[in-house]
């Protein structure tokens, strides 16, 4: 079978999977949350079903895997891992079912932050834990997790590294060995949760709060332990620290990583997206601050720019975490932050969307292209900060905005055309392709997903893989040359 090492690597990846859930099932004994059995359950069940998998293919895994290999295995991950998932959803909430229960673990994996859940306020503490921390595991890769494990399994992992790793330019290695890297971005990225949880605890949440939200905000995925999202405490302060770590989190992880291992700020004035993630940020707060006075929305100029200031953070990063329901600003406003969604995050973040070096280098293109039309003959080289950037590059950026374009067309019109209203469909695709949570209308943030009908559900839920693993990863599995020897 030719992609029998696929599947051993797969059923590595199950049983890894597996043991992450001895941290909400380690929290819920703690707390005696009466969620125990599910856990047991669920987790004999995912170890039991990657050990099978993993023994039956043993045989036949490589030292490397192939460049078709690296495609299928993570399209077929975040595929088959959030079955597993789900399963403590499924046992401990009565009456969820199956659509219900994959669609809130997709969500949870690939970081979007969209729910179909009501009632959060009520739920064993641990189910929400487990909740945010699918989104911790997925804001970094649940691939770039295993990458590091995978060499001790006598599996190679650069394959996977490369289809998983978000961003155009994909052949920089920050280290010489593959697993390296993936151990140092994992290292900054715990550090940085770390830093999270406590800040946030330091400024009044209390401590299970503080481990939840900080999964949620450092993943960037929306996902909280009540009903009123982070409005529910109401407090400034935990509304700062959310920001900061939220922009943190948008930001290149690499970035960090370098200026953590030089110990220098140096990596971030080189960093060609910083200046325009922040510029563009500030830009859209101060305009719609200026924008929401006119309308009254909020009380006075500095409490709405602390509304301003949260949500487009929170959009613009693909947080999708809320302190108000947006639902009383005027639409443009509204589509405005959901539009910040669909290119502010940078590459290598744990955000969503475009991104910010594909709109960097769109932008370019289309001036250099403008410079042409005056100057035929003359030669206008694109550049990212002092770098050159190649026309294979560029011309992937094209394919990937052009086939973006076409997915979020083609999706709202499947979802307007099955009887969901224009708006909400088109807002429900955005903000699941961009991984960003809330849309508009029945889907914003005062609402939920659970009025959607399954096959809307499951539309959805393929915007929001197809979105995470950045059209193409998908996209090639599905090609019938793919399956051609």
């Amino acid at each position: 079978m030719r992609f029998l090492s696929v599947f051993n690597a797969l059923g590595a990846i199950i049983f890894v999977f597996g043991l992450t859930m001895l941290v909400p099932v380690g929290a819920s004994w703690m707390l005696d949350d009466g969620a125990q059995t599910a856990y047991d359950e669920a987790i004999f069940a995912t170890l039991l079903a990657g050990l099978i998998l993993w023994a039956s293919t043993r045989r036949r895994q490589r030292a490397e895997l192939r460049v078709r290999d690296g495609f299928l295995l993570v399209t077929l991950t975040w595929m088959v891992v959030p079955i597993f998932g789900a399963l403590p959803l499924l046992i401990q909430i009565p009456g969820l079912s199956l659509t219900d229960g994959y669609f809130e673990s997709v969500s949870g994996l690939t970081t979007t932050g969209s729910t179909i859940l009501t009632g959060l306020d009520g739920l064993p503490l641990s189910i929400n834990l487990w909740r945010t921390f699918l989104h911790w595991l997925g804001g970094m890769g649940v691939i770039v997790l295993v990458v590091a494990v995978l060499p001790l399994l006598g599996i190679g992992g650069r394959q996977i590294f490369k289809a998983e790793t978000p961003g155009p330019m994909k052949e920089d290695s920050l280290t010489p060995r593959i697993a390296e890297t993936a151990k140092g971005l994992w290292s900054v990225y715990v550090m940085l949760t770390v830093a999270c949880m406590a800040s946030l605890w330091m400024v009044g949440m209390d401590g299970w709060d503080a481990v939840i939200h900080g999964f949620s905000i450092m993943g960037l995925g929306g996902f909280s332990s009540h009903d009123a999202s982070l409005g529910y405490f109401n407090n400034v302060s935990v509304e700062i620290v959310a920001m900061v770590f939220a922009l943190l989190a948008g930001l290149n992880f690499a970035t960090h990583f370098l200026a953590f291992r030089h110990r220098s700020f140096r990596p971030y004035r080189h960093d060609a997206e910083i200046p325009f993630f922040f510029g563009i940020l500030i830009v859209s707060i101060l305009a719609l601050t200026l924008y929401l006075r006119q309308f009254g929305v909020h009380d006075g100029f500095w409490d709405t720019m602390r509304y301003a200031a949260f949500h487009s953070i929170s959009l613009a990063t693909s947080l999708g975490l809320a302190i108000t329901d947006t639902a009383a600003w005027p639409m443009f406003a509204q589509v405005w932050v959901l539009f910040l969604g669909s290119f502010v995050a940078c590459s290598g973040s744990a955000g969503g969307g475009v991104k910010m070096m594909r709109a960097i280098l769109l932008y370019k293109l289309v001036f250099r292209e403008i410079l042409r039309a005056m100057h035929p003959r003359a030669v206008y080289p694109v550049r990212l900060g002092s770098r050159t950037v190649g026309e294979s590059v560029l011309h992937s950026v094209l394919a990937f905005s052009f086939m973006y374009t076409v997915i979020v067309v083609m999706l709202s019109l499947l979802l307007a055309g099955s009887g969901l209203e224009l708006v909400t469909a088109f807002s429900a695709v955005v903000a699941t392709v961009n991984n960003t949570g809330p849309g508009l209308n029945s889907v914003g943030p005062a609402g939920n997903f659970a009025a959607l009908t399954d096959f809307q559900k499951w539309v959805c839920t393929f915007a929001m893989i197809i979105g995470r693993l950045e059209i193409f990863t998908v996209l090639v599995v599905l090609t019938p040359a793919f399956w051609k020897k």
